[in-house]
């Protein structure tokens, strides 16, 4: 009896450890990623406004009602990624996110100076590339090395009301996400 209960009690802890390996592995092998799911709004390195949230219809999932947001996909397989953007005197934040949707870097209007947003996004190597030829107009932009291929950069404005709405869209809708240094 003692040994049948034994077996049981392996067995039981053995298919929850089974279970869990697969839950947490389930991200890393679904075909339609976070990465993949950005590219329904549009081309790679362009900020493509999102639809502002309506109840039962979220462009994303969880989306702050009070905020306008802009998404811009990427790889740095084709190079280095600079974002700029002028922001509204409002809060604003911008967060890189890997392929599987995990945030990688963020930061907001209170770590910079005033409302001009310049980042550049780079992999170890493409930033030991440019530390040897250092280029005149990467001297103020916030330098961020990641140890990512793909992602996606949320832009996000705060709209306080309806009469700010306008001036966040149109910082969105200007910011840029190409890569020129």
């Amino acid at each position: 009896m003692r040994r049948t209960l034994l077996f049981l009690l392996g067995g039981l802890m053995l298919s929850g450890i089974i279970h869990l390996v697969i839950v947490l592995l389930v991200p890393m092998y679904a075909s339609h990623d976070a990465w993949a799911e950005m590219g329904r709004f549009g081309a790679d390195r362009k900020f493509h406004l999102l639809p502002l949230p309506e109840a039962g219809n979220d462009a994303i999932p969880g989306m702050d009602p009070r905020f306008v947001q802009a998404e811009c996909r990427f790889s740095l397989a084709g190079g280095p990624l600079r974002v700029t953007a002028k922001m509204p005197d409002d809060f604003w934040s911008v967060a890189v996110f890997d392929r599987n949707g995990r945030n990688v870097y963020s930061l907001n209007d209170r770590a910079t100076d005033g409302p001009q947003l310049d980042l550049a996004v780079l992999t170890s190597v493409q930033l030991a590339q440019i530390r040897q030829n250092p280029s005149a107009t990467l001297e103020n932009a916030i330098t961020i090395d990641l140890p990512i291929d793909k992602g996606f950069v949320l832009l996000r404005a705060f709209v306080a009301d309806a009469s700010t709405l306008p001036g966040a869209t149109a910082a969105l809708t200007a910011a840029d996400c190409s890569g020129t240094f």
